[in-house]
């Protein structure tokens, strides 16, 4: 299987990682806000042998450069910017947790834009500012920063929350380590940047194919509502991996790809080439 690389984009904004050459089909994977382009390796090799694959550090992250104001619309434009840098037309876009939510927001902005998209563990909306769960939510994950700890000494804690049942023991190991490098700057404004996103009522102009991915024990992105989500998006297929966390391309790598690998096989039909 062929090894991915480590690539900055021409003008020094984004660094990513990819297998494959650009005359095949584009397969783009967005991270989650504990994650890494890193965390994508295991799709990487997999995949790169028939597609373009590429995975973004997400702005703020690994190689790539913080916004000035960070939000999922500045998200989503950032990740315009970096199709247009690497050269990514009628792409597929995988986006896994806060990547699945920039992906429906660019989905609004460039609605034809994608040959086809997965929406993996993520969610349709995060909700208001001010209520109860999110406070609650944003307080679990950011009041331990503001008591002094770090994202390393946070990190095993924060993943053993993530996952489901039996995760495999490497990808656990990535998990923790991608982790623990996230900078705590970026971690704070990712997840301040989750309130108020509501995009519930833009799935049913979603027009391109569409694979909802959920994990059965997954606690932040709970199976029965990505079900749910499925169900107003109008070319969508659904898969729950039985037993699986939030993290399922760590957790049940050979799951995850099966059902990527499907999905792809009936929608991968536009190469670079092809689209220019």
């Amino acid at each position: 299987m062929p090894a991915s690389q480590i690539v900055t984009t021409k003008d020094g904004r984004f660094g990513y990682e990819a297998s494959g050459t650009p005359e095949q089909q584009s397969v783009v994977f967005l991270h989650g806000i504990g994650g890494a382009a890193r965390a994508w390796r295991g799709q990487l090799d997999y995949f790169g042998e028939r597609c373009h694959a590429m995975a973004w550090d997400m702005p703020g992250y690994g190689r790539s450069a913080r916004l000035d104001m960070v939000s999922i619309t500045t998200l989503a434009s950032a990740l315009q910017d970096f199709l247009i840098q690497i050269g990514a037309k009628q792409p597929i876009l995988v986006g896994h947790s806060i990547g699945g939510m920039i992906v429906q927001e660019w989905l609004t902005m460039h609605p034809q834009a994608a040959s086809a998209v997965v929406l993996a563990q993520t969610s349709p909306a995060f909700g208001k500012a001010d209520g109860d769960w999110q406070k609650s939510f944003i307080e679990a994950r950011l009041g331990p920063l503001d008591r002094g700890a770090t994202m390393a000494s946070l990190a095993s804690g924060l993943v053993e929350e993530l996952v489901g049942d039996d995760p495999d023991p490497h990808g656990l190991e990535i998990a923790t380590s991608c982790m623990a490098g996230v900078p705590e700057a970026s971690y704070r404004s990712s997840m301040l940047a989750l309130l108020g996103f509501d995009r519930r009522q833009a799935l049913r102009d979603i027009k391109v194919p569409t694979l909802v991915l959920s994990g059965s024990k997954d606690r932040n992105a709970p199976a029965p509502m990505m079900e749910k989500m499925a169900s107003f998006i109008p070319a969508s297929s659904y898969v729950e991996i039985q037993g699986a966390g939030h993290l399922v391309n760590l957790e049940r790598p050979g799951e995850f790809n099966t059902a990527l690998d499907a999905f792809l096989k009936a929608h991968a039909t536009t190469t670079a080439a092809e689209a220019q």
